[in-house]
């Protein structure tokens, strides 16, 4: 019986052996850790900048046109109720083999959630094999395999087939308002997405993703003597009260995830509040659900308008549709399966309720796997691990993934 290494050898094509063995050999462990160092948190736009000028020098060593891109400036209501204007930090687009007949989208992001004054700053080793840090698998560990896969791919003969963009933006974790229409206009023309937010500690990858929808419910109240004449004000902290439980019931009714999440507003106990905002986020299944939660929220606010005679205006919406796992989709997944396969991984599948640019690629008709990145854990927490094993494994099934979509026909299916 032969051995498993010339079993998996057996499924693997001399080129294509040669293009994994120079994707793992990259120095990725290194290359996290300095990225790591530079507090990128989706506001600081400082360490943005250093880190878009730190991905800009090293993915230069791949061909193509990059450019950094000014990121589109973003609205949101402040905790008094007024809409301001956010800047935001500048995003990194490649363009390789522009003319090629057949293309990729390949994206990630560069900001984290842990802003320059959180106290969660600095690396540290866990053990053996696993790295506790800021970003360190969502994603940084993500963006050096995307590097290591591509600098692999390029020095392969399966280049000229195939050609793509590298997206990585600079506010994914505040929902991509920046760069939403960047993506849009990256994914025209291509077969295919790939895009590298960390998979389970166990390898599980992402399938179908749930939506995401965050509202900003204005309240506009009367102000009165809290003793004197009460019942000439308009509470607005009770409207918005009013609202989070009309809203949390509605919801539930529909069989839809509603979290009412705060409540700005109110002011001295003898005053009747005249303002408060209600934020809320919903994350419906399908497009169905998404319209259902759209239209509950109209409904509700025009409700408590009514009954408690205050003005409700409605900011925000759905920024993230929802990911059903299509044909398509299902055809691309199961080519990274059977890569995994090729090389001793066996990968698995689960559906979630977390979102990321892959529910905006995807709505843009192109089929996206999301979770190309490292093994890891704990994200969004002071506890986040990355598993330093899974950046060779994840760089060389990247590496495979895209020689196979470069020989292939349609996206999933490729050629033997």
């Amino acid at each position: 019986m032969a051995a498993p290494n010339e079993r998996l050898n057996e499924r693997l094509s001399p080129d294509e052996i040669m293009l994994l063995d120079a994707a793992g050999a990259a120095p990725m462990l290194d290359q996290v850790q300095r990225w790591a160092a530079i507090n990128s948190g989706s506001h600081n736009l400082d360490g943005l900048a250093r880190m878009a000028a730190a991905l800009a020098d090293a993915f230069a060593a791949l061909p193509g046109d990059l450019r950094l891109v000014d990121g589109e400036p973003v609205e949101s209501i402040d905790a008094s109720g007024r809409v301001e204007t956010r800047a935001t930090g500048r995003h990194m687009l490649l363009a390789v083999r522009p003319d090629a007949p057949r293309r990729v989208l390949l994206t990630g992001h560069m900001d984290t959630v842990f802003a320059a004054d959180h106290p969660f700053q600095t690396l540290r080793w866990l053990g053996e094999g696993r790295l506790n840090g800021p970003g360190v698998a969502d994603m940084k560990g993500g963006l050096a395999i995307l590097l290591a896969a591509l600098r692999a791919f390029e020095a392969s003969p399966f280049a000229p087939l195939l050609g793509y963009d590298v997206l990585i933006n600079s506010d994914e974790e505040v929902g991509s308002l920046s760069s939403a229409a960047l993506i849009a206009r990256a994914t025209r023309g291509k077969a295919a997405a790939l895009t590298y937010e960390p998979a389970l500690a166990d390898g599980t990858m992402a399938g179908a993703r749930a939506g995401s929808g965050n509202f900003s419910l204005v309240v506009a109240g009367i102000a009165a003597h809290a003793g004197r004449n009460p019942e000439d004000g308009r509470n607005a902290l009770l409207a918005a009260a009013d609202l989070a439980l009309r809203l949390a019931d509605g919801a539930k009714a529909l069989g839809l995830p509603c979290n009412p999440a705060r409540i700005d507003g109110g002011g001295p106990n003898n005053m009747v509040p005249d303002k408060a905002i209600l934020r809320v986020n919903f994350r419906p299944r399908d497009a169905a659900m998404q319209a259902a939660a759209q239209a509950l929220v109209e409904q509700v606010s025009a409700g408590v308008s009514a009954a408690r005679e205050v003005g409700v205006h409605i900011h925000g919406g759905f920024n993230r549709p929802p990911k059903p796992m299509d044909d398509r989709a299902r055809r691309l997944s199961a080519l990274v399966e059977r890569a995994g396969a090729d090389l001793g991984l066996s990968i698995g599948w689960r559906d979630t309720g977390g979102v990321c640019d892959g529910n905006n690629i995807a709505a843009c008709g192109v089929p996206v796997v999301d979770t190309m990145g490292a093994r890891g854990g704990a994200i969004h927490s002071s506890d986040e691990f990355l598993l330093t094993d899974s950046l060779a494994e994840r760089a060389r099934l990247s590496a495979l993934v895209l020689a196979r979509l470069a020989r292939g026909g349609d996206a999933g299916e490729a050629r033997p």
